[in-house]
């Protein structure tokens, strides 16, 4: 079940790295920026976005690596480099410009207000997971990695119920990304907790 969930995740990791070599070099005219041409004029967007899409990564595949137990038990000063990486990235780069992002999504205020929450407490679980590994209280530390890093697959989970949504239902594409935007990080967080009171 393990190696299954692994090479899940190895696997979507791969097509989110696909995803992000579109931008490279940066062009404002590839593939989500061509439904963005109002938003991408603004220079602060533009920082914000390039910040996300080439950190973001980092995030999906260094918070991959902090659950392996064998990395954590033979190599713990490899799994608190990694930690200190994942949760740097996030709190100073990808978390502020997914903000920014969300402040200027598509779909109006249902959409904005789920990508600013979002990315807020994607900040929020990620310096709560490491205050908790800094006062030694494992069993919160790691509850908090639960959570950001359930928020850290939304990115996944977003384009998987868009997929589901568009090939069962007929609904307008702006109302397929309200609906996805919301079901992308709750239901990850829903797993996340019940994996939490599972470990309990």
């Amino acid at each position: 079940m393990k190696l299954l969930i692994y090479a899940l995740l190895g696997y979507f990791s791969y097509l989110m790295i696909l995803i992000t070599i579109q931008y490279i070099p940066i062009d404002f005219n590839t593939a989500f920026l061509g439904i963005k041409q109002n938003e991408i004029k603004l220079p602060y967007y533009q920082l914000a976005f390039f910040t996300h899409v080439y950190t973001s990564i980092f995030t999906l595949l260094l918070g991959f690596f902090q659950f392996s137990s064998t990395i954590r038990i033979k190599y713990p000063k490899l799994h608190r480099s990694i930690g200190k990486f994942y949760i740097g990235i996030i709190v100073i780069l990808a978390g502020p410009s997914g903000l920014v992002m969300g402040y200027h999504a598509n779909g109006g205020i249902y959409s904005q207000t789920s990508f600013c929450l979002l990315s807020i407490l994607w900040i929020y679980f990620s310096l709560m997971a490491y205050k908790y590994a800094q006062t030694k209280k494992w069993t919160f530390h790691k509850n908090f990695i639960y959570r950001s890093y359930a928020l850290t697959l939304s990115a996944i989970s977003l384009r998987l119920f868009k997929w589901i949504i568009v090939g069962t239902f007929a609904l307008p594409p702006m109302d397929t990304y309200q609906i996805v935007s919301w079901l992308g990080w709750i239901v990850n967080i829903g797993i996340a907790e019940l994996i939490i009171r599972f470990r309990k």
